[in-house]
């Protein structure tokens, strides 16, 4: 059994040099009658916290970074069913010079034409797992109730003392993705 984290806990990945970012949600049914579509991404950073270019931003319409150390492994259109509902695979042998941190991200895809917040969604995590045994690191309940907002930063990797941590953020945010490419880009 992993660790669990709490709002703000880190933890080390230890010497796992491949893994993979799993997280997952559920959304309530609302008045809006629309379906939700969230989606994952990762932001792939320096020290400066700053994206390292355009294509080290990891999301739908950009699944892989050039180095392929960071791989989304495809859009969950409808979040059904249990576990992860969109997973992020890393390398952290392949990862290129000057990168920092990654952090992860979920977004609700056109939530204010659909009228549609965090305050909707429920049992959201962030995982990390080993692929090769299934074996479950660390997992992060976020367990807030959101309201506002359409954006909510869930964890981050970084490089501390030359080891690789995961922190819990649990932090949200009201303007979408859009939000996130202006703190990074």
């Amino acid at each position: 059994m992993g660790i669990n984290l709490t709002k703000g806990g880190n933890a080390s990945i230890g010497s796992l040099q491949k893994f993979v970012v799993g997280m997952g949600w559920d959304t309530n049914e609302t008045d809006s009658g629309q379906s939700f579509d969230l989606d994952a991404s990762a932001f792939m950073l320096n020290a400066n916290s700053k994206v390292l270019s355009d294509s080290h931003f990891i999301f739908y319409n950009n699944l892989k970074s050039p180095e392929g150390c960071v791989e989304h492994t495809g859009d969950n259109l409808t979040g059904a069913g249990d576990g992860d509902d969109e997973s992020i695979k890393v390398d952290l042998s392949k990862l290129p010079a000057g990168c920092e941190k990654i952090t992860f991200v979920v977004t609700i895809h056109d939530a204010e034409t659909r009228r549609q917040n965090f305050g909707q969604v429920r049992n959201a995590f962030v995982r990390i797992y080993d692929p090769s045994t299934n074996e479950e690191i660390l997992k992060y309940d976020l367990g807030e109730d959101f309201s506002i907002e359409t954006a909510v930063e869930f964890g981050e990797l970084y490089k501390k003392d030359g080891a690789w941590k995961f922190k819990a953020i649990g932090t949200g945010f009201a303007g979408g993705l859009q939000k996130f490419v202006d703190k990074y880009c």
